[in-house]
């Protein structure tokens, strides 16, 4: 029987709106480097993975192939292109997925954002020990802050209690298959789009267990310019620490 292979879907899509930059955020340098590939290379490095396909826009495939490059990303498989939201890039490189992997194989599919470029070796193994355990993996972490709940973003009359939350990161991962059955569920149910993978599973599959996989603080999503910063600090400490 031959080995069930991990492949990485890397996302890559956005356009940077919010980070008010012509240059989207996953392909700005960071210490001379490209934040894609600063992902990229965790998932490189980690033993256990063994391709990475990025979902991109078709006018960056080129710096995305030439990113791989100069940062030797051996692992690197292939592109596939991004569709007008986040969900449609996702579902693009699933579709792509199929056309790779024939119907006896059924591949373990890592969801990152190319966004969360401080994803560590800890977070990869930990997610993949939860969905081999379980059947899936929702990277997330607890929550230490105070939550108000308001629909006008005025005034709130109510709280949410911190110990039962969880902030949903990425990666996420399930089997090829299951994702296929996500899709065709919300194809069904005609649902156009949702914020994650996590929330679409929520809204395809809501008696569907999902398994949360302990994440970092560190690995968060680069959203907003000071966001970059905060990204240039930690880098910045880490190769001095070295």
């Amino acid at each position: 029987m031959s080995k069930v292979k991990n492949i990485v879907l890397l996302l890559a899509g956005g356009c940077g709106q919010r980070m008010h930059s012509d240059c989207p955020k996953q392909f700005m340098e960071i210490d001379g480097v490209p934040v894609i590939l600063h992902t990229m290379r965790a998932f490189q490095e980690h033993t256990a993975i063994d391709d990475i396909y990025v979902v991109c826009a078709p006018e960056w495939k080129d710096f995305v192939v030439a990113c791989t490059l100069s940062g030797k990303i051996t692992k690197f498989a292939g592109t596939f292109s991004a569709g007008e939201t986040s969900f449609n890039s996702l579902q693009n490189g699933i579709k792509g997925l199929n056309a790779i992997f024939k119907n006896d194989e059924n591949p373990t599919v890592i969801v990152h954002e190319a966004v969360r470029p401080l994803i560590d070796s800890n977070i990869i193994s930990r997610n993949l020990h939860t969905f081999q355990t379980y059947g899936n993996a929702i990277t997330a972490t607890r929550s230490n802050e105070a939550y108000m709940e308001s629909s006008d973003g005025i005034s709130s009359n109510k709280s949410l209690p911190r110990e039962t939350l969880y902030k949903a990161q990425t990666p996420q991962t399930f089997s090829l298959d299951e994702l296929n059955n996500m899709f065709r569920a919300a194809d069904e149910k005609n649902i156009k789009t949702s914020q994650s993978l996590f929330t679409l599973v929520r809204e395809v599959c809501p008696e569907r267990e999902l398994y949360i996989s302990l994440g970092s603080e560190l690995n968060f999503k680069i959203t907003h310019p000071e966001d970059i910063e905060t990204l240039k600090a930690i880098i910045s400490y880490q190769h001095h620490k070295k």
